[in-house]
């Protein structure tokens, strides 16, 4: 347990250090209104999860803590939002379709009724 916990956290950390690399950089490079840095990393993370997965399929070391360090902790760290992408994957290749689709809706619109609500709590 204790090794798979170091595994998760160094890759959250590595992750989150690039998440902030590349909003920082593309900062730097765009000042446009839409938020192409987390668009960015939102796609990205989740290509790079599913890469992860098919390696996972096919090595051993993936299997154990690779995975829990690269999948689980730095897409993790990295974007929350691969881990979302990879679910639905998941539960589409089940042919469990009506989950998936409900799984998507109620993530949208409750996360954002969610994100407002506790910024109305605060401001009152």
């Amino acid at each position: 347990m204790i090794k798979a916990l170091l595994a998760v956290g160094i890759g959250g950390g590595l992750g989150s250090m690039t998440r902030y690399a590349v909003s920082y950089a593309v900062s730097k490079i765009s000042s446009h209104p839409f938020p192409i840095a987390t668009f960015l990393i939102n796609v990205g993370g989740c290509l790079l999860i599913g890469i992860l997965f098919g390696i996972t399929q096919k090595n051993e070391w993936m299997q154990q803590y690779g995975s829990l360090l690269l999948a689980t902790g730095f897409c993790g760290g990295f974007t929350t939002f691969s881990t979302f992408a990879f679910e639905n994957v998941l539960l589409m290749q089940r042919t469990q379709f009506f989950y998936a689709i409900l799984y998507m809706f109620l993530s949208l619109v409750v996360g954002i009724a969610l994100c407002r609500l506790g910024i109305w709590l605060i401001k009152g």
